[in-house]
């Protein structure tokens, strides 16, 4: 088994393209009509210049060795996830729809027994069934070189 590690962020030109129009029009909004309260300008101020910090700052990082699967979702996870291999009873990458299984990226739970999944674009995914029965999803960018990389 060789080690494998990916770091993964959101670049999508759209998100991207959502965030920085939703923060100008709350520039905009905050010039117009300044707020009344100082609470007004400490929350307007927050979500205007936080969500974008908080989505350049998001990343999902996998790890792969002779231990197991390690996981980190920047900044949720305060330390690492890890999986040890005597935990997992399959791992192979595969296909899915972000959308329609899991109604979108990030950490969501799936439908239908999908089970949890990190990702932030694509595709492709490292599926993880578990001994207990559950399953997580990892979205990756290397789906050849993470499968390379299982040898369960």
């Amino acid at each position: 088994m060789t080690d494998f590690k990916e770091t993964q962020r959101f670049t999508q030109w759209w998100l991207w393209l959502i965030l920085i129009g939703t923060w100008g029009s709350m520039i905009y909004a905050f010039v117009q009509e300044p707020p009344q309260t100082n609470v007004a300008y400490f929350v307007t101020g927050f979500i205007a210049l936080g969500l974008p910090i908080l989505f350049w700052q998001m990343r999902l990082t996998t790890r792969v060795s002779t231990d197991g699967v390690h996981v980190r979702f920047v900044p949720f996870h305060f330390k690492e996830q890890f999986y040890p291999w005597d935990s997992i009873e399959s791992a192979q990458v595969r296909t899915y729809s972000p959308l329609m299984e899991y109604g979108g990226w990030g950490i969501k739970y799936g439908f239908n027994g999908q089970g949890k999944v990190y990702n932030v674009s694509g595709n492709q995914g490292l599926q993880l069934i578990f001994k207990s029965g559950e399953k997580l999803l990892i979205g990756t960018q290397k789906s050849e070189e993470i499968q390379a990389a299982v040898r369960l």
